[in-house]
């Protein structure tokens, strides 16, 4: 007896907490810096418009799916696969090696904000809007990148060691609403600026001569990662929810306020780029790192006397979403952990945070005394690798191996009773042809275009 309560499953303790932790994993740096980008590079209102037909087929569609498999089987995503034989356990293996691949190098990265929150304060605008040598000096310079990744990552590990209701639930609960009030201010503040409505025209009006395979790609691409699917993330937040809360509103509310985010991210960065460059170019010129830490500080300076606080505030937000995050993805790797070695959350937190610090050093090293190793190519890093791997290959892997799983071997009706414990789920059977039929075959198309990009074979 004892023992079973020592192992006891975490639940959340209701749908908001649940609700508020999901949205906390899907906001996060890419809404921040990847959805502006695409936006501003396809055709603005055009990329949105098809983007919010991704979600509300794609993604949703997914996203349910990930956390009707976490509360069905009340396991980390390792035990859902390897209640139905050995030969399907490598699918749990594989998704569960996706947050262990991405949480060292979202650290790291977490770390590069905290430091620019910072460094609006101590250093002030115009250090930080050089043209990037700022940041080239920050991440290559040694010692202080890897302070502030451990800074970063001290956080996150905090909070997982206070447990999912004493930490999970109450930073979300805290950050959350401050994110979504902080992003409507700024973007208030920044369509204001002369010359921001023509970046609002422009984010909002669909051009559909911009229409293109490459759009869609990207639109179906940024639905995938923005939601957190396919990282085991969902599924592990999926095995906290209590059998009465409802599914299918929870999924929706994850959904809505992950969008909101997307919006208000775009509201921010495409109006201020044609207030102070004249139009979305600059913005689709880089993507990541680039946009956030060399264009975005230039579109601030820009501001006159406003570029310090809309700069602090702005990455202040952009940390909030990191942290948020970053205790997603460390609660799936603890999570599997923990089921796999029958062991404590604490013992389960203490590996996970060896781990981190060890491979964050290493990735964070192919910056500086690494930067000899570009394993993609001329320019690459480490970290570009680990992304690339996580990211561009395993998670659509995953993707499409859960869903022939589902429709194939566990068949939809497991999920579908599953849902329907505590939700009417009208849409049941387009739900089961999404799966089954339609997820599997855009995710692959994703896959192969992505990989064949990457490595120059095709073009469009």
């Amino acid at each position: 007896m004892d023992n079973e309560k020592k192992h006891a499953r975490a639940s959340w303790s209701g749908k908001w907490a649940f609700v508020l932790a999901g949205a906390g994993s899907a906001v996060g740096l890419g809404n921040m810096w990847r959805f502006p980008y695409l936006d501003a590079k396809y055709g603005g209102g055009t990329f949105l418009l098809v983007y919010l037909i991704c979600v509300f087929t794609l993604g949703i569609s997914l996203l349910l799916q990930d956390i009707a498999l976490g509360r069905n089987a009340k396991k980390s995503v390792v035990g859902v696969f390897s209640r139905y034989g050995k030969k399907y356990s490598i699918i749990g293996i594989i998704a569960a090696a996706v947050p262990f691949i991405i949480l060292p190098y979202y650290n790291i990265i977490g770390g590069w904000v905290a430091k620019y929150t910072a460094a609006y304060i101590s250093a002030g605008p115009a250090a930080l809007a050089d043209g990037g040598n700022f940041f080239v000096g920050f991440i290559g310079g040694g010692l202080e990148s890897y302070l502030w990744m451990i800074l970063f990552a001290g956080i996150v590990m905090a909070v997982i060691f206070m447990g999912v209701k004493g930490g999970i639930e109450r930073i979300n609960l805290i950050l959350m609403p401050l994110l979504i009030l902080m992003a409507i201010g700024i973007a208030i503040f920044t369509m204001t600026i002369p010359g921001a409505l023509d970046g609002v025209k422009y984010f909002f009006t669909p051009d559909f001569s911009k229409m293109s395979p490459e759009l869609i790609l990207a639109a179906i691409g940024q639905c995938f990662f923005s939601l957190s699917i396919a990282m085991a993330i969902m599924v592990t937040y999926g095995s906290y929810v209590k059998d009465e809360e409802s599914l299918t509103g929870s999924t929706a509310q994850i959904v809505g306020f992950d969008l909101l985010v997307s919006v208000l991210a775009g509201l921010m960065i495409v109006p201020g780029a044609f207030a102070a460059l004249g139009s979305a170019e600059a913005v689709a010129a880089k993507s990541g790192p680039g946009l956030m830490f060399i264009t975005l500080p230039q579109v601030f300076e820009h501001m006159g006397g406003a570029a310090q606080v809309v700069g602090f505030l702005f990455f202040l937000l952009a940390l909030f979403a990191a942290i948020t995050s970053a205790i997603s993805i460390a609660e799936a790797c603890v999570s599997i952990v923990a089921d796999g070695m029958k062991c404590s959350r604490k013992k389960a937190g203490v590996i996970i945070s060896v781990y981190t610090l060890l491979m964050g050093c290493l990735i964070n090293a192919g910056y500086n005394v690494l930067s000899f190793i570009q394993p993609l190519g001329e320019g690459s890093s480490l970290l570009d690798l680990a992304d690339f791997l996580s990211n561009t290959v395993m998670m659509p892997v995953v993707c499409i191996l859960t869903c022939l799983f589902v429709g194939f071997v566990m068949k939809p009706k497991t999920l579908v009773d599953e849902i329907r414990k505590s939700s009417e789920f009208k849409l049941a059977g387009a739900w089961t042809v999404m799966v089954k039929f339609v997820a599997p075959i855009c995710v692959l198309v994703v896959l192969v275009a992505y990989i064949a990009m990457q490595f120059g074979l095709i073009s469009f």
